[in-house]
């Protein structure tokens, strides 16, 4: 198994636009990666700067991508480009905590060859990698794949 490690830096200091504090931070991934962090824009946050909401979003639509490939390659498809417009739908729960309810991905996928999936293949290519997505195994949202 393995572990991943973020480190998270926050340092004390005024909200530009309100009598509170910043809601500004740096993730720490690896001494060359680090991204700029804050709240969603409607929570007092940056909105120019990667929200915790966005970063969960794209992790499962990283990791959906990232096992996709694994499985075209091991099925002889050669995949060209993959671009994904994935969308979290933040609601509140029946118990009344906001939560992300729901995440679609929105996979548009090119392949190189003349090996091409048709619609059926297509989706259970999609469906084995949501399967076998860590991140999808970690979350109780709802999580869909809309081909279009």
């Amino acid at each position: 198994m393995s572990k991943h490690k973020v480190r998270l830096e926050w340092v004390a200091s005024p909200h530009p636009q309100q009598p509170t504090y910043s809601r500004d931070h740096t993730a720490i991934i690896s001494p060359q990666v680090t991204i700029p962090v804050s709240a969603a824009a409607e929570y007092l946050g940056t909105p120019t700067l990667a929200d915790p909401e966005q970063l969960l979003v794209n992790a499962l639509a990283s990791c959906h991508m990232l096992y996709f490939l694994a499985i075209c390659e091991g099925s002889g498809y050669k995949v060209a480009s993959y671009v994904d417009e994935a969308v979290g739908e933040v609601s509140k729960s029946p118990e009344g905590a906001q939560w992300v309810s729901s995440i679609t991905l929105h996979p548009l996928v090119t392949f190189g060859t003349d090996k091409q999936p048709d619609r059926a293949a297509l989706e259970r290519l999609h469906h084995r990698a949501h399967k076998g997505c860590f991140i999808a195994n970690s979350i109780k949202s709802s999580v869909t794949i809309d081909l279009g």
